[in-house]
């Protein structure tokens, strides 16, 4: 483990650029999911220079994070498209037959604006913008701007202190907006699960040098950005189907097929929003409690025991093996 912030920082910064140039040539070969992969660390690297600007140089930084947000953004149109492709496929196959055409229809839709957006993508990482990008990314593996008089400074007060900041951060999101509806509601919450991901990615990276408590913070935080994920979704999916549902009508065709999609997603958009408090419910806790860690001790017996059954086992397994005695 790096005891030290600059050469720990200079570690996880390494792993997600990994992460994003790996992913690229997938992309461009268009694997399942890859530009989830490519997207996700992307906003992951972002998310992290965010976190951690104070250890590094902020202008440079800055530029850096203006250039992964075109990138992530472009990667984002692909990937939603991908997303309502997938999720209509999935209830295409639930649905009877009178409202299979709706569902059709869907699934052609998002996946002909997800082959649009993954050729704006190939554009994109055969252009000049990409190109200065790529070799930016490739001088900071090992080398990125940080500054000085942070590089000697001991890696778990800095990355303890990261890692409070974007707690109170998101612990404040939390507590506030309770009184919104409707839209407003709705926005908030995604404002709430971007504050989720981003401390579940500082977490990540502080892993190697606080071990357990960042692992379970960066566990809840997950499952929070995961069950608001869920609800933007379905919202999402949601919005898309009602669009189609009044291009349909001004043909002077039956919407019944998209009014019963649109109240599945509704059902599901509810679902996610029930399991919202339990999820969040972390959040009520300071910073460092107990209560924060109960969790990770309880993993951790669980973890020891598991490997006590598998020697156990393993043992009793060579006991029996023939010739073996």
């Amino acid at each position: 483990m790096n005891t030290k912030a600059g050469p720990a920082l200079i570690a996880a910064l390494d792993d997600d650029i990994d992460r994003l140039l790996t992913a690229e040539p997938e992309v461009r070969e268009d694997i399942p999911d890859s530009v989830h992969q490519m997207r996700v660390a992307t906003r992951r690297l972002r998310s992290v220079l965010r976190s951690y600007r104070k250890v590094l140089r902020r202008g440079l930084v800055d530029d850096m994070r203006t250039e992964l947000h075109w990138l992530a953004g472009l990667l984002g149109v692909a990937r939603d498209a991908e997303v309502r492709a997938d999720r209509f496929a999935t209830l295409l196959e639930e649905q009877p037959p009178e409202h299979r055409d709706a569902a059709e229809r869907l699934v052609t839709d998002e996946r002909a604006k997800y082959a649009a957006a993954h050729q704006e993508v190939l554009a994109a990482l055969d252009g000049d913008r990409y190109a200065a990008l790529h070799g930016r990314l490739a001088d900071w593996h090992d080398r990125p701007p940080l500054r000085r008089r942070h590089l000697k400074d001991e890696a778990g007060t800095v990355f303890s202190g990261v890692l409070r900041d974007d707690f109170h951060r998101l612990q404040r999101l939390a507590r506030t907006g309770t009184e919104l509806t409707g839209d407003e509601r709705i926005e908030h919450l995604h404002e709430i699960r971007k504050g989720a991901k981003r401390l579940r990615y500082c977490a990540e990276a502080a892993v190697r040098v606080l071990d357990g408590p960042a692992e379970e913070l960066a566990d809840r935080a997950k499952h929070l950005q995961t069950v608001l994920g869920d609800h933007r979704d379905a919202v999402e999916a949601q919005e898309a189907i009602r669009s189609r549902a009044v291009v349909a009508a001004a043909r002077g065709a039956d919407t019944s097929g998209y009014d019963e999609l649109a109240e599945i997603e509704a059902d599901a958009a509810q679902k996610a929003l029930d399991e919202y408090p339990a999820a969040a419910a972390f959040l009520k806790h300071e910073y460092g409690s107990k209560a924060l860690r109960k969790t990770q001790r309880h993993k951790k017996s669980e973890r020891h025991k598991k490997s006590e059954r598998h020697k156990k086992s393993g043992r009793h397994k060579r006991s029996r093996r023939p010739g073996k005695k």
